[in-house]
């Protein structure tokens, strides 16, 4: 090998190796100190693309888990206001019963109206007073049916449909399909759910005093048909009546928690909470009034069917609230899976990093030994100069 003074080759090829081997221990120190494997997309291009879509998908997911907490604390306190709602009522039928006797008089009576009528105030002001982040839960929250545009409601003269209660309905108009063979249909065009309830039917008819509650627990729909002779009904139910009836949901602010991810139907939990006043459709206590004998009996039964309402609608509450615990649990595992994947994508292996580490260490240390040797080659020409 010709020795050569300008152009140190070995010296060049050496230095090369020992910046190679300097980054590397580079890219290791930084995997050690930040605990990364990937810390910059030069680091695995594919991998970072994939673990940003993990990490955006895991936050969304513990947002959705903080939305599903906060949305059932919205519902314990529409809950725990009903309770007192129930308390009251119950106390109403009390003096309704109180006031049904011959051995009371009209003038006795006055004074247990005056308590009715407090109840009834009392029952409007909880439900106005009911406020959850300054949105009042127990005036109608939530997705709400038009009683109004509901043909199944509205003609109620030829299909015998008492009540209509929703839960958690998506806003829209459902289409009862009635075969007239026990069957019947309720869908929007994207969800349907079809029931048998030929064991509740006389024949083809309900029977003459009594009701019956269709759960289409799918949709959250329930409907009381009746039979003839029914108390505030003015019809009666008979197969195929319902066919081609309408159910319409009106949307409404509020009433939707975005417990998922993703802007998909799927992620989100509609809930619906009635209008609970004492002056509402649900429990309609305006014509109770217990200053004649005649009254006050005809007034258990209103009483009755509002605490039955109450009792309703806070079932319906612990059932979301159910749920939602649910939710929350599943969406706990998703994201303890999904922080799992992100992570043996994006973290460093320790033990492989100081292994690794310690290579290069000592490969740098060694490069940089033989630069110095190599730096010394061309001193061997001083040799031949000198003699």
């Amino acid at each position: 090998m010709a020795l050569r003074i300008n152009s140190n080759v070995s010296a060049m090829s050496t230095a090369h190796t020992m910046s190679a081997n300097n980054k590397d221990l580079g890219t290791r120190l930084e995997r050690l100190s930040s605990g990364m494997r990937i810390n910059t997309a030069a680091d695995d291009a594919a991998g970072l693309s994939i673990s940003e879509g993990f990490r955006a998908q895991i936050t969304g997911l513990t947002m959705g888990v903080r939305n599903a907490e906060m949305g059932s604390n919205l519902v314990q306190v529409a809950e725990g206001s009903l309770n007192e709602v129930s308390s009251m009522l119950i106390r109403m039928r009390e003096l309704a019963v109180q006031s049904s006797p011959s051995t009371f008089t009209d003038q006795n009576r006055e004074a247990i109206e005056a308590e009715v009528n407090q109840l009834k105030q009392e029952i409007d002001r909880i439900a106005e007073s009911t406020v959850y982040n300054d949105k009042t839960l127990l005036t109608g929250f939530g997705n709400t049916l038009d009683a109004t545009s509901s043909s199944a409601l509205t003609d109620v003269a030829q299909t015998g449909v008492k009540n209509i209660s929703i839960s958690g309905v998506p806003a829209g108009t459902y289409t009862m399909a009635d075969n007239a063979d026990g069957t019947i249909s309720i869908g929007n065009g994207v969800v349907s759910q079809t029931i048998n309830f030929n064991t509740v039917l006389d024949g083809n008819q309900m029977a003459t005093g009594t009701t019956s509650v269709l759960n289409f627990d799918r949709l959250g729909i329930n409907v009381t048909i009746a039979g003839s002779e029914v108390a505030d009904v003015g019809g009666d139910y008979t197969a195929g009546d319902l066919d081609g009836k309408t159910i319409v949901v009106n949307e409404t602010a509020g009433g939707s928690f975005q417990v998922g991810a993703d802007d998909v139907a799927e992620d989100r939990i509609e809930v619906n909470i009635a209008d609970m006043r004492a002056s509402g459709v649900l429990l309609n206590l305006n014509t109770v009034s217990l200053g004649t004998q005649a009254s006050a009996r005809s007034s258990i039964a209103r009483i009755d069917q509002a605490i039955d309402n109450t009792s309703q609608a806070r079932g319906d509450l612990g059932s979301i609230m159910n749920r939602l615990q649910h939710t929350i649990n599943f969406t706990d595992n998703s994201i303890e899976n999904n922080t799992n994947s992100e992570s043996a994508l994006r973290d460093t292996d320790m033990a492989a990093e100081v292994t690794l580490f310690t290579r290069s260490q000592i490969l740098s240390q060694a490069a940089t030994a033989m630069l110095a040797q190599a730096n010394t080659t061309p001193q061997q020409a001083l040799g031949l100069l000198g003699q």
